[in-house]
């Protein structure tokens, strides 16, 4: 690469968004990592800088289009003009249906499928003027149903229709966009869901193991990996596709 690439992560101080931003770097791009509070992406840019990789840590709601624009606005004054996109920022507010609030339904919407229109939005117009661009979009294995999960699942399904959307549109100006659908992945954000069940984190994760074909839980460097070969010059003819890193053939 003759002039470095700049890649937008959101949901970058944590988990799989971390992972990503990190494997970026390594692989030789500038890293804008986005996440609500500017302090919790701490973190991940120290990581990078350690590695001598170039990152900045940046504070915004990726619902919000104002703190959108603001975001990558200072990504192109700061590293410069971002032509990679990940759409990684989520939450979860699961329940059932009949207990599900249109605040649990709403909150999950904004972040996931209103952040990711908005970021997208955004970051095209520099992907345009480049000629090339790439777009990674977090989907889920949940997107083909989870009991407790219809807000997150019908985020998530979304996703990919966006995504493949996407695909056509910017196609013609030399950006792919793709999405990964992790299954179990091991990230803090399951704790809860251990805590919830009565059980230790280490026992949720043997249990979770058991129930997939490779025998393992996914780690947050499996998605990484996957976010780079999206990335990557090599998969310039690879758009609009649904990978499932889930360690099967089955959700």
């Amino acid at each position: 690469m003759t002039e470095q690439r700049i890649a937008i992560v959101t949901g970058g101080a944590r988990g799989i968004g971390a992972a990503i931003s990190k494997r970026l770097a390594a692989d030789g791009y500038a890293i804008a990592v986005i996440d609500l509070r500017e302090e919790d992406t701490a973190g991940t840019v120290d990581a990078i800088v350690a590695g001598r990789g170039r990152a900045l840590g940046i504070g915004a709601d990726v619902s919000d289009a104002d703190e959108v624009k603001r975001a990558v606005a200072r990504t192109v004054a700061d590293l410069g003009a971002p032509t990679i996109l990940i759409n990684n920022a989520g939450i979860l507010r699961d329940n059932l249906l009949f207990k599900m609030t249109e605040g649990d339904w709403d909150a999950v919407m904004g972040v996931h499928l209103r952040g990711a229109f908005l970021m997208s939005r955004e970051v095209q117009k520099h992907q345009v003027e480049a000629k090339w661009g790439r777009v990674v979009n977090l989907s889920s294995t949940s997107a083909l149903g989870n009991r407790g999960q219809a807000n997150y699942s019908a985020a998530k399904a979304g996703l990919q229709g966006f995504t493949k959307t996407l695909a056509i549109e910017l196609g013609p100006f030399g950006v792919t966009a793709n999405a990964i659908a992790p299954g179990f992945i091991a990230t803090d954000m399951l704790r809860a869901t251990a805590e919830r069940m009565g059980i230790t984190f280490e026992q949720f994760l043997e249990g979770a193991a058991k129930e997939i074909p490779v025998r393992r839980v996914g780690q947050p460097e499996d998605v990484a990996t996957m976010a780079s070969f999206f990335c990557s010059e090599e998969a310039g003819f690879v758009s609009g596709q649904v990978v499932y890193v889930s360690g099967g053939p089955k959700a």
